[in-house]
C-alpha cells in the first residue's frame, strides 16, 4: 500500500478473499479509497474505466486462483485497448508450493502468472517479502510506459503477514528524448502532398497530442480521421475534424484519395480498416513509440519512432494555402453522414440527438458491445479526450456497466453507460456496488429481448433464430431491488429525452430501461461498405 501510495494511487477496485485479507487491513491505514465489487471481472473493468477516464494507473486487487482467473476477460480488453492496469493477485503460500507439482492447495494453479501471459504486457511474481515494494514499482512503471497496458503482479499470501523494512521507492527512470531521424523527409512528403490526410489513433490521445495535431492539420489543410480509441482528440468545431467513422463511404473517400497519410499512434487494426480491405495509401508516414507495431499491418514508407506529441510538435512542413475548401467539404460530409443515420435508423438518430442535447459537458460516455453501443461509439459527437470509453480493442461484451463504475469513481464527471440487455446481465450483480458507493452513474439498458447483433447476423444469413431471443427480466424491478432508482420507456422519443435529461442531472445513480430494437450501423463488420 505504501508503494501504491507513492505512485499516486487514489483508488483501487477489488474483492476480498481468504488469501488477500491483509491487503484490506493495510488499506484501512491509508487514504486510498477502496471500491469493493461483487465480481473480479468488475474489478478489472472498473480499473480499466478509471484508467481511460483519467490516464492514470487503474488498480484491481483480487484473490488467488479462480479470483485471479475471473479478471482475464477484462484484462484482455485492457491489453487490446492499451489501458494501463495493475492486477494484484495473491497466490498460494510459498511454503506450500512444490515446483512442478499441483498438490491441491486451496485455489492452487500450476503457474498463475502464466495464465495472464497472453493478455498482459508482462508479469511479476514476488520472490521474497522484502521485494514487494520494489516489484510494485516495476510493475506499475511497465503498465504506464508507452505503449501502456495491463501488468500482472502475484504475491504469495504468506508474504503479506511478514514484517519488512520500509524502503524508499526507486527513482523513476526517464528516457531522454533523442533525435528523431527523417523529420526533414517527412516534412518534405507532407509539403508536396496534394491530398494529405492525418489518421490519429489511441497513442495520439494517450500522449496528449491533440493540440499539436490540430495545429499541424490546419497548416496542411489536411482532414483528421480519428480511430475509436482517439474519439474526442480534437474539439468538435475544429475545421479539419472528419466525422466518424471511416467505415461510412463519405468518410472513406478521404482515405481513398489521400496521396500521403500521416498515421499517428495507431496500428491500423482490422476493426478500423475493415480487415485491411482499405488499400494502403501511396505514401504512409507512421509516428509510433514502437516501429514493429507501426508496421505490422500496413508497411510505412517512413517511420518516426517516439512520443506522438513530441514528434508532431517538431514537424514543420510548408504552410498550405487556406482551409476553406477542406472545411466546407468536411461540413458537407458531416451533413451527409447525419442524414444517412437518420434515413437508415431513425431511432438511432433520436438516441444520438438526445445525447448531444442532454449530456453534461463533463460526462463520460461508456458504451458496451451492443447495437446501441455501436451507434454511440461510432457516431456520438465526443466533446473532449477521455470522454468516451468503448471496448473495440478486444470487443468484450459486458464491459459497459462495470467500466462505468470506474469512470464515475474517477470524479471527472457523471458516467453514462449505454448497454444492451445481454451485456448488462453479465455484471448486474454490481448494482449492489453502484448503490453502496452511490456512484454518479446513469445506466441506459436497451432491451431488445436478446442478443440483437447476433439476431441480425442470423437474419442476414437467412437462418432461424437460435440462442438469440429470450424473455427479458424486469430490469426496473431488478434495479429497484438494489435501491437504485429506475424507470422504463418505449423507444427513444420524448419520454426518453425527458427522463434521460432528469437522470443525468441527478446526484444519485439511476437506471433507464428502453424497450427498442435497432438495426446495426456501418461500423459493424457485417455492414462494412467494402465488399
Amino acid at each position: 500500500m505504501d508503494a501504491l501510495k507513492s505512485l499516486g494511487t487514489e483508488i483501487v477496485f477489488g474483492l476480498p478473499g481468504v488469501h488477500n485479507l491483509p491487503l484490506w487491513e493495510a488499506l484501512g491505514e491509508t487514504d486510498i479509497k477502496l471500491v469493493g465489487v461483487r465480481h473480479e471481472q468488475t474489478a478489472g473493468y472498473a480499473a480499466d474505466g478509471y484508467a481511460r477516464a483519467t490516464g492514470k494507473l487503474g488498480v484491481a486487487l483480487v484473490t488467488t486462483g479462480p479470483g485471479a482467473a475471473n479478471t482475464l476477460g477484462a484484462v484482455g480488453e485492457a491489453m487490446a485497448s492499451a489501458a494501463p492496469l495493475l492486477v494484484v493477485a495473491t497466490d498460494i503460500p510459498s511454503t506450500l508450493r512444490r515446483p512442478g507439482v499441483v498438490r491441491g492447495v486451496l485455489h492452487e494453479t500450476s503457474d498463475q502468472q502464466a495464465m495472464f501471459a497472453p493478455v498482459t504486457k508482462g508479469g511479476f511474481t514476488v520472490r521474497a517479502p522484502d521485494q514487494i515494494g520494489t516489484t510494485v514499482h516495476r510493475a506499475a512503471r511497465l503498465a504506464l510506459q508507452p505503449q501502456s497496458g495491463p501488468v500482472y503482479l502475484g504475491v504469495p499470501t504468506d508474504y503479506l503477514r511478514q514484517t519488512v523494512p520500509h524502503r524508499r521507492p526507486p527513482a523513476p527512470h526517464r528516457k531522454p528524448d533523442g533525435d528523431v531521424p527523417d523529420l526533414a523527409r517527412a516534412e518534405a512528403l507532407l509539403s508536396d502532398a496534394r491530398h494529405p490526410l492525418i489518421w490519429a489513433g489511441g497513442g495520439a490521445l494517450r500522449s496528449g497530442a491533440g493540440e499539436a495535431i490540430g495545429a499541424l492539420a490546419e497548416k496542411l489543410a489536411a482532414p483528421v480521421i480519428t480511430t475509436f480509441a482517439a474519439r474526442g482528440l480534437l474539439p468538435l468545431d475544429h475545421p479539419c475534424l472528419a466525422p466518424n467513422p471511416v467505415h461510412t463511404p463519405e468518410v472513406g473517400e478521404l482515405w481513398d484519395e489521400a496521396d500521403v497519410v500521416l498515421a499517428i499512434g495507431t496500428d491500423f487494426d482490422g476493426l478500423m480498416t475493415q480487415n485491411w480491405r482499405m488499400p494502403k495509401p501511396p505514401k504512409l508516414i507512421a509516428v509510433n513509440v514502437d516501429a514493429d507495431d507501426a508496421a505490422k499491418n500496413y508497411a510505412p514508407d517512413l517511420t518516426l519512432v517516439g512520443d506522438a506529441r513530441g514528434i508532431v510538435e517538431r514537424l514543420l512542413p510548408k504552410q498550405r494555402p487556406g482551409l476553406d475548401d477542406i472545411t466546407l467539404r468536411l461540413a458537407g460530409i458531416g451533413r451527409r453522414v447525419r442524414q444517412r443515420v437518420r434515413d437508415e435508423e431513425p431511432q438511432a438518430y433520436d438516441l444520438l440527438s438526445t445525447l448531444d442535447e442532454v449530456l453534461p459537458t463533463d460526462a463520460v460516455l461508456v458504451s458496451d458491445m451492443c447495437v446501441a453501443g455501436y451507434w454511440v461509439g461510432g457516431f456520438h459527437r465526443v466533446r473532449a479526450p477521455r470522454k468516451l470509453a468503448y471496448p473495440m480493442g478486444w470487443g468484450t461484451l459486458g464491459y459497459g456497466f462495470p467500466a462505468s463504475l470506474g469512470a464515475a469513481a474517477a470524479g471527472t464527471g457523471r458516467a453514462i453507460c449505454i448497454t444492451g440487455d445481454g451485456g448488462f446481465l453479465y455484471g448486474c450483480g454490481d448494482l449492489a456496488t453502484l448503490a453502496q458507493e452511490q456512484l454518479p452513474v446513469t445506466v441506459v439498458v436497451v432491451d431488445d429481448g436478446g442478443y440483437g447483433m447476433l439476431r441480425y447476423d442470423q437474419d442476414r444469413e437467412g437462418l432461424p433464430h437460435r440462442g438469440v431471443d429470450w424473455d427479458s427480466p424486469d430490469f426496473v424491478g431488478l434495479a429497484r431491488s438494489f435501491g437504485v432508482h429506475a424507470e422504463r420507456v418505449s423507444g427513444f422519443g420524448r419520454a426518453f429525452r425527458r427522463l434521460l435529461g432528469e437522470f443525468v442531472e441527478s446526484d444519485e445513480p439511476n437506471v433507464l430501461v428502453v424497450r427498442a430494437r435497432l438495426k446495426p450501423p456501418l461500423n459493424t463488420s457485417p455492414r462494412w461498405y467494402r465488399t
